[in-house]
């Protein structure tokens, strides 16, 4: 199937790493032209060097932001289309692991915690989406993926839930203003994700149980209906097919991409 994405022009934020760089790599692969926007020059440079080894002649840019200043933000999309005359496709993916500490109590939470998650992940995304919402419409096409998660959907953090319940509100908002011009929004939930900090939450859990990390592996996969971690990869596809045309009937909503959330229904 032909996605349509050839020479499409992207800008994926949280891009130097992880998910965000699984969902750039699966763009470039298809022939797009691809941004890769995060905090740390070194990690960017890196990234597109190696994309750029593994798709000789892709055309990858790199665009250093912090996605909570907006003036960042601006400038940041001010190269992308200074570069390549507009944007085609934003995929909203800067943001901090959920697992990256564990859940704090609610008389130990400060508001400075949950604003710090809250002004990244949806304001950060917000921001992303305004100052590119004027190229997209004007063209009359766009996509935009939110990257959110399934805190969206459980309890157990009250920053996680929070921030990813709002990021579903945001696309459902987005979608209805620019859905009328051609600009299809939605969300994305992926759960635990194989990435390059895996093994960081793996071996704080052997040391937390006493566990091999066969046992805490299987432990973590049981929550899906594959028993298994699901790759970066896997949810990279999906995000990839959302870019293109080819999924121009789906806004508003979430797609979960989570290898299966054993136990809930949603309808």
């Amino acid at each position: 199937m032909d996605l349509g994405l050839h020479d499409a022009r992207a800008i994926v934020t949280g891009g130097s790493s992880g998910l965000g760089l699984a969902i750039a790599r699966g763009l470039v692969a298809e022939g797009a032209r691809v941004a890769l926007v995060a905090r740390d020059q070194q990690k960017l440079n890196a990234a597109a060097d190696g994309l750029r080894t593994a798709f000789p002649g892709s055309e990858v840019l790199v665009a250093a932001a912090d996605t909570t200043d907006d003036a960042s933000v601006r400038a940041m999309v001010d190269q992308v289309v200074a570069a390549w005359g507009g944007v085609d496709v934003l995929v909203n993916a800067a943001a901090q692991p959920s697992f990256r500490s564990a859940p704090r109590a609610l008389g130990e939470l400060t508001d400075a915690e949950v604003m710090a998650d809250f002004d990244t992940k949806v304001m950060g995304y917000l921001r992303c989406a305004r100052a590119v919402a004027a190229q997209m419409t004007t063209q009359g096409w766009g996509r935009i993926v939110n990257i959110s998660g399934l805190n969206a959907r459980r309890t157990g953090s009250v920053a996680g839930t929070i921030r990813n319940v709002s990021v579903a509100a945001l696309t459902a908002n987005l979608a209805d203003e620019l859905g009328p011009h051609g600009v299809g929004v939605t969300v994305v939930h992926p759960g635990l994700v194989e990435t390059e900090r895996t093994p960081q939450l793996v071996a704080g859990r052997m040391a937390a149980t006493g566990h091999t990390e066969e046992r805490v592996r299987a432990d973590l996969g049981a929550t899906t209906s594959l028993r298994r971690i699901i790759t970066s990869d896997e949810v990279a596809d999906a995000v990839v097919f959302l870019c293109s045309r080819r999924a121009a009937g789906i806004t508003g909503d979430a797609v979960t991409v989570a290898g299966g959330n054993r136990g809930t229904v949603h309808y």
